[in-house]
């Protein structure tokens, strides 16, 4: 007589049906996806209400140290890449599933309910007042911000260097002196005399960078614009 292999899924497909009939077993799985469906909608409630909350009450221990930091750190970045740091209801752009996932996870490890959630993006993601790459933090306490998610595209290698005018006024007129320098060596030799003498040089380049300078304020005026150092945190667009 042949002995037949023992076939484990049917097994314990057995078993399960002696402790549970097939159509109670579905309606618990039911009931589980909808709390967690629900659990995923207050989640994004969350994040689109946004919240004054500055401190959530995690277990320092389960926490990773590479995701914690303090708000000076994220300044200096923001200031760097010209990029903003404001609540999570100011983002218009859409968070990956992914961001719910670790959300989820995190609130599992640590017992909590993540609130006061912050995002870091350049402006033209946030749906600022009066008016590339995202990431999501939420606050610890004493001005400290974990880490939670980041998506997107990494930032152009050339973004800092692009945004170092913009971040002090020190570097606007860096930016503009060197400027006016290189337009004041292209004027041709002798446009004014014979022979263009140092102290013509010199006129020149204050005409020149007056002119630059000039047109620089005007946009600046007109655009609302500012530096990076005072917008790196506010939510209005003409800050």
């Amino acid at each position: 007589m042949k002995i037949l292999n023992t076939h484990i899924p049917t097994k314990i497909l057995e078993a399960r049906n002696k402790r549970i009939t097939a159509n109670d077993i579905l309606e618990s799985v039911r009931q589980i996806l909808d709390k967690d469906e629900q659990r995923e909608k207050n989640i994004q409630r969350t994040l689109s209400e946004g919240s004054d909350l500055s401190n959530n009450e995690f277990n320092i221990d389960l926490l990773s140290s590479e995701k914690i930091f303090h708000i000076s750190d994220i300044k200096k970045i923001c200031v760097l890449y010209r990029l903003r740091f404001l609540d999570s209801n100011y983002f218009k752009g859409a968070l990956p599933y992914e961001a719910l996932i670790k959300i989820k996870e995190i609130e599992n490890t640590h017992h909590i309910e993540l609130k006061g959630f912050k995002i870091m993006a350049p402006s033209k993601l946030f749906k600022l007042e009066n008016a590339d790459d995202p990431l999501l933090f939420a606050p610890i306490g004493n001005d400290y911000f974990y880490l939670i998610h980041s998506w997107g595209k990494d930032l152009h290698p050339f973004r800092k260097l692009l945004m170092w005018p913009f971040k002090e006024i020190e570097n606007l007129l860096i930016t503009l002196a060197l400027f006016s320098v290189v337009l004041t060596l292209m004027v041709p030799d002798g446009l004014f005399s014979p022979h263009t003498t140092t102290s013509e040089y010199i006129m020149t380049f204050f005409f020149i960078f007056k002119g630059v300078a000039g047109m620089a304020i005007f946009y600046g005026f007109k655009k609302g614009k500012n530096f990076s150092s005072s917008i790196w945190n506010s939510k209005y667009y003409n800050a």
